[in-house]
């Protein structure tokens, strides 16, 4: 069985013949193939109800920056949600929050989440035997940059389990309101959807992010059931000193966006060892605006003075400090950089470090590179630490 996505429509191939499906009814059927004959036709409701609920969102998320916050109900509560979050997280500016609410936006179209959802088949749960219909997934969410929990929480949803989900700190504002509008929109999530402030209790299966540090503890409390624990991860670019303005102008974005803060932000460069950083920070100098950030400004402050007390060589541009170092986690409003004799010793060392990597910025040089610019804006099935979430979801 093989489908096809082509614009309002999903072609699915059986062999002997092929149907023609709307993205929602290919949605019912695959609900179909993920879930137990006895409870098939409840659940198939069920889910595209929420599937529906999820589309219904990404279409007020393309359209709030163009919506009246006085006229739109949900555009003034949204509206409230991100002011209130930029007051109660200092790294979380008007700026990042929106592009996360476009970036979401655009992944939660029809199209695209049937195309997300297809290659999920029933053979793969089968072999296990079947799988209950609803299971209750605890979320601990970190809280590095706006929404970064949104994929776990889509997944376990649109999955048919319930959501308990621990919010940090950091970002304990948007996602209860996008849950209010999802809840507004299919009432029956209502049952579905619980944010804990203290100690979780009465969970089938643990999504958990946070640091190396934080690891720990949750595999000592949670490493017994299902599981997904995810670590501290960075990214890295390559750089051949071939490339042109523009490349590197994007690569600014992939520095730069959230302020460095997430696991795709890249943190080090990998460089020839003849490199001349000098095109490199030409192009980015259009970021310079970050130094009147006042956070930002005071870690670049604090970084510099920490290395030059330390007699550090440093490259130094104003508002972002280059410093040799062969670690891949770098001080925010600061990368590392690296040199290399070779491109098939780097791919060797890359490979080494495999677990430690989130994403790869290069341009032909590696099977799973990421494009320049495109770090921040990954697809649904970009999954997180590369452990398939949908697939874990299917079999708990």
């Amino acid at each position: 069985m093989w489908s096809l996505t082509s614009g309002s429509l999903v072609f699915v191939d059986f062999g002997i013949r092929s149907i023609q499906y709307t993205k929602s009814q290919y949605y019912a059927y695959f609900c179909a193939k993920v879930t137990p004959k006895g409870i098939l036709n409840k659940y198939m409701s069920d889910h595209n109800k929420t599937f529906n609920a999820f589309v219904k969102l990404g279409g007020f998320l393309r359209d709030f920056r163009n919506s009246d916050a006085e006229r739109d109900r949900w555009a003034g509560k949204l509206e409230l949600a991100v002011t209130a979050a930029g007051h109660k997280n200092g790294w979380f500016n008007t700026e990042n929050i929106l592009f996360a609410l476009a970036n979401w936006g655009e992944l939660l179209r029809e199209e695209k989440l049937a195309a997300w959802l297809s290659p999920y088949r029933t053979d793969q749960n089968e072999k296990s035997g079947p799988r209950a219909a609803h299971k209750n997934v605890a979320l601990i969410m970190a809280g590095n940059i706006p929404l970064v929990g949104f994929h776990d929480f889509l997944s376990v949803l649109i999955t048919g389990h319930g959501a308990m989900i621990k919010l940090s700190s950091n970002d304990d504002v948007l996602l209860p309101c996008i849950a209010d509008f999802l809840i507004a929109h299919e009432p029956d999530l209502a049952g579905k959807i619980k944010f804990v402030e203290g100690r979780i209790e009465g969970f089938d299966a643990v999504i958990a992010t946070g640091s190396n540090n934080t690891a720990r503890y949750f595999e000592h409390y949670f490493g017994k059931g299902p599981n997904i624990i995810r670590k501290n991860r960075n990214s890295v670019a390559v750089l051949t000193g071939t490339e042109n303005t523009e490349q590197l102008r994007s690569l600014g974005h992939d520095i730069f966006r959230y302020y460095g803060l997430g696991c795709r932000s890249v943190s080090k460069l990998f460089v020839p060892e003849e490199y001349d950083f000098d095109t490199f920070f030409e192009s980015i100098y259009s970021f310079r605006s970050l130094i009147d950030q006042v956070k930002y400004a005071n870690n670049y402050d604090y970084n510099k003075a920490v290395y030059l007390m330390s007699e550090f060589k440093l490259l130094d541009n104003g508002f972002l400090i280059l410093k040799e170092d062969e670690s891949h986690s770098s001080p925010i409003a600061s990368v590392f950089y690296e040199r290399y004799s070779s491109i098939s010793a780097l791919r060797a060392k890359l490979e080494k470090d495999r677990d430690r990597l989130q994403c790869v910025v290069a341009s032909g040089l590696f099977k799973e590179e990421v494009p320049f610019g495109e770090t921040q804006t990954p697809a649904l099935s970009d999954y997180a630490d590369g452990i398939d979430t949908v697939d874990f979801l299917l079999k708990i």
